[in-house]
């Protein structure tokens, strides 16, 4: 099916519009991975305890997909939109509380209120953008979505370093737990208060764009989702679906839930843990470090722009990730903490810091990780008609694993080491390579 001239055209706005909430997404977001390493030295955290940091954030996706797709159906997508953007802004200034009492159960109330507000916006953009042009270049345009999120990606970690960590590049929890008992929490203190004004000043820009927003009249967005151009493919659609009656009698998205879960957990781990890694070995400046990762994520949107569908398929693309991730992994769990042979070849030409191979590793799996998301959506939505907005939701509490994923992560971290706790990312890759060679192709169970 295409889209009418007319709709192609009322796209243009709101696609404008869901480009602007991918880039706040991948902001939010990836402010974790500085954030943990902060609040490690801020709150006196374990590592387990500085990963629920993430965990929290990530489990709010797990409790309010449901009810956010309950609003959004009542609602509809530009309310929607502006009542997500408001519960974010409102998370954000939950962090002026946290950081003037340093208590650590507020930072995470607050991180759950900002996974709230994601969880609607995630809930009405993914789907749009799946369904506002042809299956089978889905994945090319949630991959142009996918350069502003992960762009933002690089930004967040960079920007929060010069906004608040100022002159704190090199303290971390070693050397703050070195520090006579009154200098630590003066220092403590100032870490602390630092986070004030960055925090504001983003919850104001949010409530701003939020008022704007309410303020543009959209075309209705319903009129792009699995559009229907006449009446014989309205009666192809119904007798597709007749003998559906529950979302969980679609394999392809159920399995594909699972597949997000475990995608989400590793990219997470890819992402928020390397500056703990880093720190752990002495690396200077951890708190930058998710923006390596970032990086190699922006170039795989790139090569995904580039090759898919022109030379690859949505399906191979999947399998292709699935594969370079348990290859990366492997070679991260015997790599050296010492050695920067990688990092000297892939960019120490270009003049940017070079890291330790087993980092450089961590921060590839970034390249690899790329493309799942935009893959494994569209090949989750195959086929489910009128299940759509439903199987969106579905798929969104799937997002539960970056809660999950990062606390064993932390477990096995502390048991054993750090390098050796990335094993956890084996049976990820595993169950995302099954779904890419096998599930996605199930349409009933057998």
């Amino acid at each position: 099916m295409t889209l009418t001239t007319s709709a192609r055209r009322s796209s243009i706005m709101p696609m404008c519009i869901i480009a602007l909430l991918f880039f706040i997404f991948g902001f939010v977001t990836w402010l974790n991975g500085a954030l943990i390493p902060f609040l490690q030295v801020v709150c006196q955290l374990s590592e387990t305890q500085a990963l629920m940091i993430a965990s929290c954030f990530y489990f709010a996706y797990v409790v309010m997909a449901l009810p956010m797709a309950m609003i959004l159906e009542k609602v509809g997508y530009q309310s929607s939109m502006v009542l997500g953007l408001s519960i974010i802004a409102l998370g954000l200034l939950g962090f002026i509380p946290a950081a003037l009492l340093q208590e650590f159960w507020i930072f995470l109330v607050a991180q759950f209120v900002i996974g709230s507000g994601l969880t609607i916006l995630q809930t009405a953009a993914n789907p749009y953008v799946v369904n506002v042009g042809p299956t089978k270049s889905a994945a090319a345009r949630i991959a142009i979505m996918g350069l502003l999120n992960k762009g933002a990606g690089i930004l967040a970690p960079l920007l929060f370093t010069a906004w608040v960590l100022g002159g704190f590049s090199d303290i971390n929890l070693a050397t703050v737990n070195q520090m006579p008992a009154e200098q630590q929490q003066l220092q403590i203190e100032s870490m602390a208060h630092q986070l004030i004004s960055p925090y504001v000043g983003m919850a104001i820009a949010l409530l701003v764009l939020a008022g704007g927003l309410s303020r543009i009249s959209l075309p209705d967005l319903a009129l792009l989702e699995s559009p229907v151009n006449d009446e014989s493919d309205a009666l192809e659609d119904s007798a597709r679906h007749q003998t559906k009656r529950s979302i969980w009698q679609f394999p392809q998205l159920v399995l594909g839930a699972i597949a997000l879960f475990f995608y989400v957990g590793v990219e997470v781990i890819a992402g928020d843990t390397i500056g703990l890694y880093g720190a752990s070995i002495g690396v200077a400046n951890a708190t930058t470090l998710t923006s390596y990762t970032m990086g190699f994520m922006v170039l795989g949107y790139l090569l995904g722009l580039l090759c898919i569908p022109r030379f690859v398929s949505q399906a191979n693309a999947l399998r292709l990730s699935a594969v370079s991730g348990l290859v990366i992994t492997i070679l991260l769990l015997f790599s050296s903490n010492e050695q920067t042979m990688l990092s000297q070849l892939l960019w120490g030409w270009s003049g940017i810091a070079v890291i330790p191979n087993s980092v450089t590793l961590i921060a590839l799996l970034g390249l690899a990780n790329a493309m799942v998301w935009p893959t494994l959506w569209p090949l989750a939505l195959a086929d489910l008609g009128r299940f759509t907005p439903k199987g969106s939701a579905i798929l969104i509490m799937g997002i539960a694993g970056g809660a999950l994923m990062p606390i064993i992560y932390g477990q096995l971290a502390q048991a054993s080491n750090n390098q050796h706790a990335y094993w956890i990312l084996l049976p990820g890759y595993l169950i995302i390579g099954f779904y890419a060679f096998y599930g996605h192709k199930m349409r009933i169970w057998s």
